[in-house]
């Protein structure tokens, strides 16, 4: 296995909505999550992001899906970069208002740093969170 290999399982764990229990392999104790987004600024760990995904998924979003758009690995860096788009319908509880039933397709970047066990250390997600939010009726 290799770092990048660990860490595209690790996406799609994640976005797989398998929560922390189907991700925690791929992760170092503690790895931090960071994240310049409203709904997930307050996130501060890999397990708690990966969590916060699985209740969006399975709950708020039920159906929702995503397609792996590119993904790279720089080795000096031991950074590995995926882009997705995800498409979510607001059916469940759990977002700022009643289910609005409206659709969002939205761009995302994760940037996952891996360590000399091919673990994940560190996680960033860029998204433009406010775009979603308006699609799905949100604000």
């Amino acid at each position: 296995m290799t770092a990048f290999d660990n860490a595209t399982k690790f996406f799609h764990a994640c976005d797989s909505l398998e929560g922390w229990e189907g991700c925690k392999q791929y992760v170092a104790a503690d790895a931090p999550f960071s994240a310049q987004s409203e709904p997930i600024a307050d996130v501060k760990t890999v397990q708690a992001y990966t969590d916060w995904m699985k209740g969006f998924g399975s709950i708020t979003a039920k159906g929702c899906s995503y397609e792996l758009r590119a993904s790279s690995y720089d080795e000096k860096s031991q950074t590995a970069s995926f882009f997705a788009t995800i498409t979510a319908t607001h059916v469940g509880e759990g977002g700022p208002v009643p289910p609005t039933q409206k659709t969002t397709k939205s761009d995302y970047v994760y940037l996952v740093t891996m360590n000399g066990d091919d673990k994940v250390t560190r996680m960033t997600k860029v998204w433009n969170a406010p775009w979603a939010m308006k699609e799905l009726g949100w604000m």
